[in-house]
């Protein structure tokens, strides 16, 4: 068991080297409350849904606690523990004790009130004080101690206090001060101090001054080491007695202990996460890996990473030091995270990460003069490992390291092809083409290229699926200050037919590029169509429900105008009768209700009309437009514009209407505008004076507040421009004079 577990240990720091996450667990170390793994045993899934439910939780850090395995064996053999190591269980015990009256809800809060502390745990638990101090309730005999000891100490200090100020040892003081010599109290004293003071040398200066301690002191340091031993007595039979009783619990606490590097790992996790705004990805079944903005987290000033690694290989090419390394770590990294459940940072909703038994990465040098093994050599051993295994992400760094890279293509391309049979996932980086080209045309080989800016000569670090790379030797050797003959010659030495391979190659990544932009744009403007295809879908909903809702209004007027009429027959008034029956006619005769039309379509930027002000559309909603009227924003409904200037588009789509005589009940003579803006007291001013116009009121009161005087402004330019007004004036002072116009229609 401890042999596996210190292999698994080595495997951890091998990887964490590799991938550069040295620092990034570090962080992550120092937030445990003591040293452990950072793998978690059990079911990773239910793992998951404790952190994700702990991130919505506030609870305090739980302290730091050492490892206590000798101490549960001890207990096993009826050892006596220290009052230090039963201190440090202590703690284990109140932080769940803690948590449990956080009331927790869900699994979490249900896994916590499965954990029963008993009371003789309970009780040991509350024997101590926040330092891990015996309190002196748990024996009387302590309080007494304690208080002697105190005394004591007391005593020794008045002691050398009273030296201290003696005239007769005045004369033989060498300074005024309390030496500590060996944990000795002593005073710094001349020679001759025999005469005055009876006490023991225990240090000498190089001056020739004596450090003495005085021989009262001395009575008084044996009185305290006599308490002392009390005390330490006592504390052993304390400990003793409290050992017994955790002996009789040792299998409940071994529980604990486990139970608490549980929450450990998720407390530690969820605190990371907060503190770095991170994400948690839970690996799915499959071995795909697709990343969405992915950054590495050895990256300070990182340009995210999205790549669809779904294939069984991934081959990148490109430009030198362009990324392709640090893709491959990301990869890698992306999937050992996740595979320990470690906050990261990507778009958790886009990106998917598979699980895998065991995540390798082939990136150092092998070579070795200790063992005698060459960089090719140590390679082939690297490799030869993989055939016995199954379900394993590999990475390899410069895959022809070593050898004549086109012996090493067909070696590789071989070796790869036989890998995939063993399902071994694999992402590759090379400088070299022929391997590339000797696999592009497997169907279970995704390639991709580090992109290069050639105008400004350097990498992007980015990177387009698809195509092979050019490595731009030539242009890094520029760029990090080769000569420019140096690398003119090495061209012609290359040859031309090799160079315009090159260009090629080139030329299609150019092409790929420019296509995979076009597919891009074009998928926004598909996306654009099917967004407005909705919101005219909305929109034509919206005029049905409109429709319906007039339908059932008139429907009420009529049953209304029936209920009178019933009413009237009632009374015997036949004079009532006719009125009523005259009047729900002819409600009936002048609600027209048309057919559901559809909506015109408008779109931003077309010239509108709504009422007398003409302007245009700026953005649009599902029922309402914002339209700019000289310099003015106003949101209208759309129902209420018409075309001012811009032909309509061939299907054009017609606005349902629904025409419809208001009664008086339904109408009213005030209006409150308290409150509103200028564009919907308006609006709503409006509706109100076309109900009264139709209800057949002469006058009509509206309240607007004094306040800044804006909204009484623009009602009263409002109604200075409606056809309908007659005049208006202020409202008499108990109608609410200043604040209030009087509307004559």
């Amino acid at each position: 068991m401890e042999q596996e577990l210190s292999e698994k240990r080595a495997d951890e720091l091998k990887i964490v080297k590799q991938l550069d996450l040295e620092e990034y667990v570090g962080r992550l170390r120092e937030l445990f409350a003591r040293r452990k793994p950072l793998y978690m045993e059990g079911d990773r899934g239910l793992h998951y849904r404790f952190v994700k439910a702990l991130e919505s939780v506030a609870f305090k850090a739980p302290p730091k606690v050492g490892k206590l395995d000798d101490l549960w064996m001890r207990l096993s053999k009826q050892g006596v523990p220290g009052l230090k190591e039963i201190f440090e269980a202590v703690k284990i015990v109140r932080y769940f004790l803690y948590l449990k009256s956080l009331k927790i809800e869900g699994e979490v809060g249900e896994w916590l009130d499965s954990i029963e502390i008993p009371d003789e745990i309970a009780a040991i638990e509350a024997m101590f004080d926040e330092s891990g101090k015996l309190l002196e309730s748990v024996d009387e005999r302590l309080a007494s101690l304690n208080s002697a000891l105190k005394q004591n100490k007391e005593a020794i200090r008045q002691t050398l206090t009273r030296l201290l100020g003696s005239a007769k040892l005045a004369p033989y003081l060498v300074d005024r001060q309390v030496h500590y010599i060996n944990d000795e109290e002593a005073l710094l004293l001349r020679g001759g101090f025999n005469h005055v003071l009876k006490g023991t040398i225990i240090g000498r200066t190089t001056a020739g001054f004596f450090y003495v301690l005085p021989e009262a002191v001395d009575k008084l340091k044996e009185k305290e080491s006599g308490i002392a031993g009390r005390l330490e007595e006592l504390y052993y039979e304390i400990a003793k007695k409290t050992g017994t009783v955790m002996a009789g619990w040792v299998k409940f606490f071994r529980f604990l202990d486990r139970a608490f590097d549980r929450f450990d790992h998720y407390q530690a996790r969820v605190e990371m996460a907060r503190m770095e705004d991170l994400v948690f990805m839970l690996p799915d079944s499959s071995d795909s890996i697709i990343l969405k903005d992915f950054v590495h987290p050895a990256l300070s000033h990182p340009k995210p990473v999205s790549i669809d690694f779904d294939k069984p290989v991934l081959m990148i090419t490109g430009v030198n030091a362009g990324g392709k390394t640090m893709l491959l770590k990301s990869i890698l990294t992306s999937a050992w995270l996740a595979k320990h459940l470690l906050p990261m940072r990507c778009d958790r909703h886009r990106s998917r990460i598979g699980s895998f038994r065991r995540i390798e990465a082939i990136i150092e040098d092998p070579q070795s003069v200790k063992n005698d093994i060459s960089t090719f050599a140590g390679r082939m051993r690297q490799f030869s490992r993989l055939f016995g295994q199954n379900g394993v992400l590999v990475g390899v760094d410069e895959i022809e390291l070593g050898t004549d890279s086109d012996e090493a293509a067909s070696l590789f391309k071989v070796m790869i092809e036989e890998l995939i049979k063993r399902r071994i996932k694999i992402v590759v980086t090379t400088h070299h083409k022929r391997l590339a080209a000797m696999m592009a045309g497997d169907e279970r080989v995704e390639l991709a290229a580090a992109l290069y800016d050639e105008k400004n000569r350097v990498p992007t670090y980015t990177f387009l699926q698809g195509i092979i790379g050019k490595s731009y030797a030539f242009e890094t050797a520029e760029r990090y200050g080769v000569p420019k003959n140096i690398v003119k010659l090495a061209k012609v030495e290359y040859g031309e037919d090799k160079e315009r391979l090159n260009e090629l190659i080139e030329r299609s990544s150019t092409l790929e590029r420019d296509l995979r932009r076009k597919r891009d744009e074009l998928e926004r403007k598909i996306e654009e169509l099917e967004r407005q295809k909705e919101h005219y879908r909305e929109l034509n909903d919206s005029m049905e429900s409109e429709l319906r809702a007039k339908k059932r209004e008139l429907e009420k007027i009529y049953q209304e105008a029936v209920k009178q009429a019933r009413e009237a027959l009632k009374l015997k008034d036949e004079r009532s009768i006719h009125r009523q029956l005259s009047r729900a006619h002819k409600s009936v005769q002048r609600a027209k209700i048309e057919s559901p039309k559809r909506l015109e379509r408008f779109e931003v930027g077309d010239r509108v009309k709504y009422r007398k002000n003409k302007g245009v559309i700026i953005s649009l909603k599902a029922e309402e437009a914002t339209i700019d009227v000289d310099g003015i924003k106003l949101r209208v409904p759309i129902g209420e514009l018409k075309r001012s200037g811009n032909p309509p588009p061939a299907a054009a789509k017609v606005k349902s209407t629904v025409s419809l005589e208001r009664s008086r009940a339904a109408a009213g003579v005030k209006l409150d505008l308290h409150g509103l803006r200028a564009e919907e007291a308006l609006e709503r001013l409006d509706r109100f004076l076309s109900d009264a116009l139709l209800a057949g009121f002469d006058e009509v009161l509206v309240y607007h507040g004094i306040g800044t005087g804006k909204l009484a402004h623009a009602v009263r330019t409002f109604l200075k421009e409606h056809p309908s007004v007659i005049s208006f004036h202020d409202a008499p002072q108990h109608m609410g004079g200043f604040g209030a116009t009087v509307v004559e229609l």
